[in-house]
Formats: C-alpha cells, structure tokens, sequence
C-alpha cells in the first residue's frame, strides 16, 4: 500500500512539473529536446541568440532525457503539451499514423524559405510522409569512421584512404601484421555498422508485404562479414572500451558517431581525420545516419500567432545553424553547409561531394526503432562469438515481432481513448 501510495505521489509530482514545463506565459514558446549531452549546451545557444533578438514569442528549451515517455504522457492528458519539440527521423511514421503531429503546412506557408531546397535532401524527406512535410529539419547526425594518422603511416596503409572507403580485404590483409595490443578497428556503435552494410548489399530491414526482416540471408551476411574481422584477430576484444582505446592510440579506424569528433579533438596527442564507415567495395559505401527534426504535436491550446512564432524561430535556425556545426552535427541548411565557414568543421567531409551527401541513409522505416533495439542487443554477442548467428537472428526476429505487436495494443490504447472523448 505503501508502495501504491508513493507511487501516486510521484506521478502526481510528475504531471505538475510537466505543467510547470508548459509554462503560464502564453507569449512563450515551450520547446522540447531530447539533447542530454554537450548538445544540449549549443541548442540552449541558439535559443539565448534567438530570443536577444526580442522576438514576440521567446523560446523556452526544455531538456527531458526520457523526452518520448513524457511527450505521451502529456498528449493522452492533453495538458502541458509543447509547443514545438525535436523528434528522431524514425519516430515520425508512427507519430503520423498515431495522429499526433502537425503538419507544417502553415508554417512553411508564412516563412517560404523553409522549403526542400533549402535542405539536404535526405533530411527534408524523412520528414514527408504519404507527400505531408510533417518536420523541418534541423541536422544529420550519424555514423563516421575515424582514423589515426600515425598508425596508418606506421603500418605503411595510408592508400587505403585514397578512394576515401576502407574494404573489408583491405582491413583484412593487415591481419598478423599489428604489434601485440594494436587493433585494425573497434566495435564502437557496431549495430550502425550493420545497418551500413545492409544497404551496401541492397538489402532492406523489411519485406515487400512491411513485416520487419531481421533473420534474412543479407543481415547474416553483413554479420558474418564483421565477425570475420573479429576472428582475424583485428577488431579489439568484446568489453573492452574500443572508442577510449583510439583515443589511447592503439586502433587504426573508430566507427562512432559524427559528433564524436569533439571528443576526439580533446585528446592533444590524437592525429585523426575522418571517412566512410567501411564497405565491401570502394564504389558502393553507406553511413547509417538519422535526423534531428522540428515538430508540432497536435496541440489545441497553440494560436495561430504562435505558430506563426514558431515559424520565426525556424527560420532563424535555418540562417544561423553553424552554430549546430559546433556540436559536431552535419547541418541540414543548405545555407550553412554551403558557407567557407563549415569547411572547418570535419564533418563537412559527408556534403563534399554529391556522392558523399547520397551515403547518408536515414531508416524511415515505421518498425526501425525495435529493429534498432534488437541490433543494439545481440549483435557484438554474435560477433564476438558468444551466440551463434542463426540463434541470434532468430532470437532478434521474434523480439521484433513481439515489440511489433505490442506497439499496434498501444495504438489501439490511444485510439479507443481518443475515440472515448
């Protein structure tokens, strides 16, 4: 009873914060972010930048680490809803199918300049479901292979760069050729790497009917591919912390992410640049990216006046991300991404090129992020040998299945409640 009771205590101190969150200034906008980390920091930038320009509605960002737990909370209430959040490019098909965004609609009406051309392509287009722009976004962030300068100049491997993709038989003809406690590559954000590969192989993470495929000959072939460089005895043993190993100087290629360039300039004894996550082949080469995004949820209690601020505030994003590029995120602006002063920036290396811009692969897939789920779980054990794939696969296939399920009750939830109303 205890138990019961200080459960409803916390509840209850949850949703008055999540009002406090919503703020009583109807002159504010209340924006939401998911941004934890050292991103976080820059966005609060943007927004003190934003609001010294004294516009009619001022921003308020609100960071929330479990920001998708409470968006719903707050949308089956219907109260302290924000104005304006930030959602991930594989959140938007089942917030669309669940009735719960905005579409953009008006905004982009009143400030023409946020339209397609504008953006990258990519980007813009994880936001557009069945012709409805339903985002504006904001950046790509995703996975980056960086490498140690001196390494590559000690091994005698620095033409593996000249096509700026590394194969898997380049990595592979290093093999017996490492000083004892040096590595070729480490297993940092592994499952990004998969998925990398999967569209190196003109795979897919669903069939024709869009039933998740997670146990499918292409995805074992993409494991079995990566768990070849973990028996060659060139990836760096499973526990072991492979991103503070790079840093350390003892691993040639470190598939991250592209903002882990911050941390990497941090380490003054690290010569590192950047390139493709590794392929089969030079010519075909894919990076696992995703989207931060700007979204309306549908919200009764936001006027037309600020929606219209809204709309001002994302158009001042639009002029004056480099800001963002700060953050070590690859700006979505075509104005920014265009500017001499994004070359400075390292991941500008991705938008060099229009073949460069055309390897990152954002999954829109409405079931991606339980796919994502089951990759993140099972595939350094399948790897690095502790399941057999075929076990792992299958395994991964029904988690899938069963969040699949699961998530279609909760659609059917919020619908009944909605309809109840």
């Amino acid at each position: 009873m205890k138990n019961r009771l200080r459960f409803l205590l916390s509840f209850t101190l949850f949703i008055i914060l999540l009002a406090g969150c919503s703020g009583g200034n109807e002159n504010t906008i209340q924006f939401w972010t998911p941004l934890t980390g050292d991103d976080g920091a820059y966005m609060d930038q943007l927004v003190k930048d934003y609001n010294a320009t004294e516009p009619e509605f001022e921003v308020n960002h609100v960071i929330t680490s479990d920001m998708y737990t409470k968006l719903y909370t707050v949308l089956n209430s219907g109260n302290g809803i924000p104005d304006l959040a930030i959602i991930h490019a594989d959140r938007v098909p089942n917030f669309v199918k669940q009735n719960l965004l905005e579409p953009m609609t008006e905004v982009m009406a009143a400030q023409p300049e946020l339209n397609a051309e504008n953006y990258l392509a990519e980007a813009w287009n994880s936001g557009n479901v069945d012709g409805s722009q339903y985002t504006i976004p904001l950046d790509i962030h995703g996975s980056a292979m960086y490498f140690n300068r001196d390494l590559l100049a000690k091994y005698g491997v620095e033409h593996f760069l000249d096509d700026d993709v590394v194969t898997f038989d380049e990595m592979l003809s290093l093999q017996g050729q490492l000083d004892e406690g040096q590595y070729v590559l480490n297993d940092a954000l592994l499952s990004w790497v998969i998925f990398a590969q999967i569209q190196n192989l003109g795979g897919d993470i669903q069939d024709e009917n869009g039933v998740p495929a997670v146990d499918t000959p292409v995805m074992k072939q993409a494991i079995e591919a990566v768990k070849e460089l973990k028996d060659a005895g060139l990836m760096t043993p499973y526990g072991e912390d492979g991103y503070l190993m790079f840093q350390s100087g003892d691993v040639i290629f470190s598939t991250d992410g592209t903002w882990s360039s911050l941390g990497h300039a941090g380490v003054e004894s690290l010569d590192f640049g950047v390139t493709n996550v590794y392929a089969f082949e030079p010519d075909t080469f894919h990076n696992r990216a995703s989207s931060h995004l700007f979204a309306m949820l549908n919200n009764e209690d936001r006027t037309d006046e600020k929606e219209a601020g809204v709309g001002e505030f994302l158009e001042f994003i639009r002029q004056h991300s480099l800001e963002w590029a700060e953050a070590g995120q690859i700006v979505a602006s075509v104005d920014v991404i265009e500017s001499p002063e994004y070359d400075n920036f390292m991941q500008s290396f991705f938008t060099s090129s229009e073949k460069q811009t055309e390897s990152l692969y954002i999954y829109t897939y409405e079931h991606y992020p339980y796919i994502a789920e089951a990759l993140d779980s099972y595939v350094a054990d399948m790897v690095h040998g502790e399941i057999e794939i075929d076990e792992g696969l299958a395994e991964m296939q029904r988690f899938v299945e069963d969040k699949v399920s699961e998530g279609a009750l909760d659609i059917e939830n919020v619908v009944t409640e909605e309809e109840g109303e």
